[in-house]
């Protein structure tokens, strides 16, 4: 079937910033060259012209996938009813976000296919935003980037069940080849900041592929993120802002309106040995993330790549320490990532509940990491020798209509 419509949604990569987005905190990211196509055409009741080609009404939505079995069907103008546990859920959840806002009276046929599986590249955000623009176009609702950020996030949240902050969508909506998106989750104020202010990229090659690229290592797990420990967590770094507010006597915001980033880091090292050691872990990654952040950025901006990769390990250390995320998989492959030559830094992609690991890798040392990786991750794992994957990708432009 031809399509007239064709959307291409990236996955993406947070070098630093893990975990901090629900609370307010600073993020940085990359949208790459990998993600989601959605081919589609919008419903408009007419009889097919094509023989054997199915018709749908005006306001259907009928989706195919090259990824996952089964197709989805739905009514544009119904109300979403209960998640039915399937891929479908994310057009649903893309309906849902929508129908707050604006009248949808135009459905949707397409097709939807991944480039890379399923496991920490964010890809329920990139599949999200994909049918957000798709069901906009379909019912000519003109969005800004930041607006298609803010409905995916909504979706994620109040339909799907992922208590997430912006970071994914904002990566992959707002994402510019060759440029670091730093963003303020507090403010949602962003910008695109060029490495070394665009004055140390290699001249003999173009953007940063001379620099250097970017490994997924895959530990051969997938996850659903609403099924692991994401949501718990966002609920223990809330109970430690509750705990500061009640030991210094202020007053307390209900569950929704609380987050770390309110208050200051000086009210934590007065209450950190009054609360649960857990809770205390959960604060003091927030608190060292915002500050490696920080630094990052500096470290971006006068081309300093060995400071901005080392932060990046610094910050897997706290989530496996202080975030406490992080399978055996994944910490045997952040392990040895970190001794090899080439790689500058990296750590665990997305929550660090399985899926994988992301490095910032010299170009001339691909082979070799790629190579000592894999040996000495499936002796360790050798159960993965059929799932373990490691892909290269760059940085790319966000989600955008090809």
């Amino acid at each position: 079937m031809e399509y007239q419509y064709h959307i291409f949604s990236p996955y993406r990569v947070c070098p630093l910033g893990a975990h901090v987005d629900h609370q307010h905190g600073l993020v940085t990211g990359f949208a790459i060259d990998k993600g989601v196509d959605l081919w589609f055409n919008v419903c408009d009741g007419q009889k097919s012209k094509v023989e054997g080609q199915r018709s749908w009404a005006e306001n259907h939505v009928h989706l195919e996938s090259r990824t996952f079995e089964g197709t989805v069907d739905f009514d544009i103008d119904a109300p979403s009813q209960v998640k039915e546990h399937h891929w479908g859920d994310y057009a649903r959840g893309a309906k849902f976000a929508l129908r707050k806002r604006f009248e949808l009276k135009r459905g949707i046929e397409g097709v939807i296919q991944g480039s890379l599986p399923v496991g920490g590249l964010s890809s329920s955000a990139a599949v999200l935003i994909a049918y957000v623009m798709a069901f906009a176009k379909a019912n000519d609702v003109t969005l800004q980037p930041f607006e298609v950020v803010k409905i995916a996030s909504e979706a994620e949240r109040e339909y799907i069940g992922l208590n997430n902050g912006l970071l994914d969508q904002a990566c992959i909506a707002l994402g510019k080849k060759d440029e670091l998106l730093f963003l303020d989750c507090d403010t949602n104020e962003y910008r695109h900041i060029q490495f070394g202010g665009g004055n140390s990229l290699p001249k003999q090659k173009e953007g940063l592929e001379g620099l250097f690229e970017i490994g997924i290592f895959f530990s051969g797990l997938t996850r659903s993120l609403v099924n692991s420990d994401y949501n718990l967590r966002v609920y223990e770094c809330k109970t430690a802002a509750w705990n500061m507010l009640a030991y210094t006597d202020q007053p307390l915001k209900t569950f929704d309106k609380t987050f770390l980033r309110d208050i200051p880091k000086a009210t934590f090292e007065k209450t950190r040995i009054a609360m649960p050691q857990r809770f205390a872990r959960r604060a003091e990654h927030f608190y060292s993330e915002y500050r490696r952040v920080r630094q990052g950025v500096t470290a971006w901006e006068t081309g300093n790549l060995k400071l901005f990769g080392k932060l990046s390990f610094d910050s897997c250390e706290s989530s496996i320490h202080n975030y406490e995320c992080g399978s055996p998989e994944l910490i045997a492959i952040y392990e040895i990532m970190r001794q090899l030559p080439g790689v500058y830094g990296g750590r665990f992609s997305g929550a660090g509940f399985k899926g994988a690991c992301i490095a910032l890798v010299d170009p001339a040392y691909k082979e070799e990491i790629q190579q000592v990786l894999t040996v000495r991750y499936l002796e360790q794992f050798p159960e993965y020798e059929k799932t373990f994957q490691v892909f290269w990708v760059k940085s790319g432009d966000g989600a955008r209509f090809l």
